[in-house]
């Protein structure tokens, strides 16, 4: 190489390294903050109260979060074939969990509903030392059926959330989803809904219970409290956390009036189910609710919704 050619190339090193030198001090000069924190901001979907899945995705949506991974033994069933749900929840580490942190009283909430959301059940399985959960349990009708594990592993800080299909034989009715109202009766009960919830911020629900036209005013605590409520968006069905504003002890009386927080992520279409306990009996209401980004009223006013035989007013099992 001759001296005049590497006169040449070291002068265009040196521009070049200047013209990058200015680029960078324009650019911390307009977002001082971004050059000092590269990492991008939360959309406000992660946020569900301690309890959301990694990397922003709603609970109930993946079937694997933070190592854990929902593995049920059989993903066939046949309706109304008495059956037993078998599964397991793998470790980081490919074995099967044996330890847990329990929530709510339970070491494990599954959570079993139609991806029409009809035919609701929140039942909650037994464990062997082995690690294998197991229930009895009845598919009611054909279709693809969701599954949601609902616990937190010992070790682990926060709930998780994992959900997986499974397919079920035999003949398959879609049920149309139940028009928003404000009040739904099962047994003797009447439950109404009030609320004014702001996608993506946190809102209060409340639930009031009745029957024969009086307040239930001794409700019993049902998973260490006097409610316990599942949301489900329509669509993607993903897995809603919610919060019961007053812990529960055994003894303890409640209602008629069941308070939540909770956080509906994006504005669309809801379903809620309500367990509650009376009388020794674990009964569950179910609600309809549009939630926009104004803050209007949760529900129209409407006559209470009949429970049905089949469908969105089918008995769940509870156990």
């Amino acid at each position: 190489m001759t001296r005049a050619v590497a006169l040449r190339l070291g002068a265009f090193a040196g521009a070049l390294a200047l013209a990058f030198g200015a680029a960078f001090a324009i650019g911390s000069a307009v977002d001082p903050v971004a050059a000092a924190d590269p990492a991008p901001q939360s959309d406000g979907m992660a946020d569900m109260g301690g309890h959301s899945a990694s990397g922003g995705q709603l609970p109930g949506l993946a079937v694997s979060d933070a190592g854990y991974t929902f593995a049920p033994a059989t993903t066939f069933f046949t309706a109304g074939s008495k059956t037993v749900l078998r599964f397991q929840i793998k470790g980081p580490d490919g074995k099967p969990v044996t330890g847990y942190t329990p929530t709510h009283e339970k070491e494990l909430h599954l959570i079993v509903v139609r991806r029409d959301l009809s035919g609701f059940h929140h039942v909650h399985p037994t464990r062997d030392a082995t690690g294998t959960w197991s229930i009895p349990f009845t598919f009611t009708a054909g279709g693809t059926w969701r599954l949601y594990a609902d616990f937190q592993p010992a070790g682990l800080d926060r709930n998780l959330t994992l959900g997986t299909d499974v397919n079920v034989s035999g003949l398959y009715v879609p049920v149309p989803l139940n028009e928003p109202a404000s009040s739904y009766s099962v047994h003797e009960y009447d439950v109404t809904l009030a609320g004014n919830p702001v996608a993506g911020k946190e809102s209060e629900l409340t639930f009031k219970v009745s029957s024969g036209g009086k307040p239930v005013t001794d409700l019993q605590p049902y998973l260490g409290a006097f409610g316990h409520l599942v949301s489900l968006r329509s669509g993607d069905l993903a897995y809603l956390h919610n919060h019961a504003a007053q812990h529960a002890e055994a003894g303890m009386k409640g209602g008629p009036e069941i308070k939540f927080a909770t956080t509906f992520p994006t504005n669309g279409t809801y379903r809620l189910f309500l367990d509650f306990q009376h009388a020794g009996a674990v009964h569950t209401a179910e609600f309809t609710v549009e939630v926009g980004g104004d803050g209007t009223q949760i529900v129209p006013t409407a006559p209470p919704v009949e429970e049905t035989p089949h469908g969105h007013g089918e008995e769940p099992q509870h156990s």
